[in-house]
């Protein structure tokens, strides 16, 4: 399998899902969570897009817009969902509700009789006739320790990079 375009590990947008499905708009469109392969008939039976404005644990104000996608997973269809089907399902929510394509992506997946989970998404990867999106349960985090830790790790690679600086001799 090979990925379609390179895209984020997590924390996919909706734009760079869209942009990865163009290449291959007849190719089945398979989701996989919980380490199982969604149904075959499975719904896109909601699209939101939400504006947040919250207060982090350290005191810090934080803003971002997310689109959430809501996956019931049944076998309540003959064909799979494509890659052209699931964009134009997408494009037809456009013209009603305006989606920020650079907005965070959430999925909401449940099978209808347990509770709905949240989950963040790898880039597509295609093989074959079909194009397959990994999500992962969104963990909980603590936004000014991720900062931190961006920050250590960008200091780090500056630091001892490829070439060596005199703070790494």
């Amino acid at each position: 399998m090979a990925s379609l375009a390179p895209l984020p590990l997590n924390d996919l947008t909706i734009g760079d899902l869209l942009d990865g499905l163009a290449a291959r708009p007849a190719s089945r469109l398979t989701f996989r969570y919980d380490g199982k392969t969604i149904r075959r008939g499975y719904h896109v039976t909601e699209v939101k897009a939400g504006q947040f404005a919250a207060l982090d644990c350290g005191a810090n104000p934080e803003a971002w817009t997310e689109i959430f996608i809501q996956l019931w997973d049944v076998d309540d269809a003959p064909d799979q969902m494509t890659a052209g089907k699931f964009a134009g399902i997408i494009r037809k929510v456009t013209t009603h509700v305006a989606l920020d394509m650079n907005a965070r992506l959430t999925f909401e997946v449940s099978d209808g009789i347990g509770p709905m989970q949240l989950h963040q998404a790898n880039g597509p990867v295609a093989s074959d006739d079909e194009i397959f999106v990994e999500l992962s349960p969104r963990p909980a985090s603590c936004k000014p320790r991720d900062r931190w830790l961006t920050a250590q790790n960008e200091a780090a690679s500056a630091c001892c990079g490829p070439s060596k600086s005199p703070c790494c001799a």
